[in-house]
């Protein structure tokens, strides 16, 4: 709730120490995904994990938290506990940010005072480096559950993997608009952590009513305490990941409203979220909503809707059984 002042503040030539306390978070996130990325014995674990540890650096998360740290729990809240620290740190040594820049290793410059002094920055970088350790380290130590493949199996699943079977499903699925809006390609999202592709294929809804839907009749699998995120799975098996704005995370819960937990069994058509799309904008965030199935590997293919706009009731993803 804290960062809009803090983008008001650089906007207006005022140093804030607001988004000096938050610049470690993406840090600890890229050490223990690292710390998972080098131990796991879970080849999918491992290619998933890789790409999210190179773009953690540059500050997109998303892969890392919704594909790597949320699931397993540990590294998320190992991350979140070291983030604190190095936070508390950046403020004991009285950092702050001078303007806005980029994120991850591209917010360094934004340090550099107004009198051109990089002490600062080169003070953060040092921080920095020391959260990616210490958040690895205590990753590694306090460890995960990574069952390999074949632990995470069915016994006749595990067999046709001995067998050099690939185990996929087998069931085609209609995922309905979870939300009412004009329907843009995921490849053109504003978020590259989503248009690369990187968590799954999908699409995009610019939203024109601030509620969320279940799609399916399925399970709350994940519900992020900021509620911008949402992932679910449907009875046939899809995992469906509903991000609500770009970079929304940042509000912390401030303009959304669950009316679901996470473990709960939904309905289609059930009201998941609700959200205020003029509020969020207001203060400066895109309200573009990507859906994407992040099992997408497990499946042929998943395609998107031809049509410009969609309702609650019209197909949004066609996920094609292999």
């Amino acid at each position: 709730a804290l960062i809009p002042f803090a983008i008001m503040a650089t906007a207006q030539g005022e140093p804030t120490a607001i988004l000096a306390a938050a610049g470690t978070a993406s840090f600890a996130q890229t050490g223990a995904v690292g710390a998972v990325m080098l131990k796991t014995k879970d080849k999918r674990l491992r290619e998933l994990a890789i790409p999210a540890f190179i773009s953690g650096w540059f500050g997109v998360t998303e892969p890392a938290i919704y594909g790597i740290s949320l699931p397993k729990k540990r590294p998320f809240w190992v991350s979140c506990v070291v983030a604190s620290l190095g936070g508390g740190i950046s403020l004991v040594l009285g950092q702050q940010v001078y303007q806005m820049g980029g994120l991850g290793v591209f917010s360094f410059p934004g340090y550099i005072t107004y009198e051109g002094d990089i002490t600062p920055a080169i003070t953060f970088a040092l921080i920095a480096a020391a959260t990616v350790v210490v958040s690895f380290v205590a990753t590694w130590l306090v460890g995960f559950e990574d069952g390999n493949v074949e632990q995470a199996m069915s016994h006749e699943e595990a067999k046709q993997a001995a067998l050099g079977k690939q185990v996929v499903n087998t069931q085609d699925s209609l995922i309905s608009a979870p939300l009412e809006g004009e329907v843009i390609p995921l490849v053109e999202a504003a978020d590259p952590a989503f248009s690369s592709e990187a968590l799954g294929k999908g699409a995009v809804i610019d939203p024109s009513i601030g509620e969320v839907y279940a799609p399916f009749d399925g399970v709350i699998e994940t519900l992020f305490p900021s509620k911008h995120a949402i992932g679910l799975k449907s009875n046939q098996g899809v995992e469906l990941l509903i991000h609500v704005g770009i970079n929304t995370v940042e509000l912390e819960g401030k303009h959304f409203e669950a009316f679901v937990s996470q473990g709960q069994e939904v309905k289609k058509g059930d009201l998941l979220l609700k959200f205020d799309i003029d509020a969020i904008k207001n203060v400066g965030y895109n309200v573009q909503v990507p859906i994407v199935v992040t099992n997408t590997k497990s499946y042929g293919n998943v395609l998107s809707t031809d049509t410009k706009r969609v309702g609650r009731e019209d197909v949004l993803l066609t996920v094609i059984a292999e």
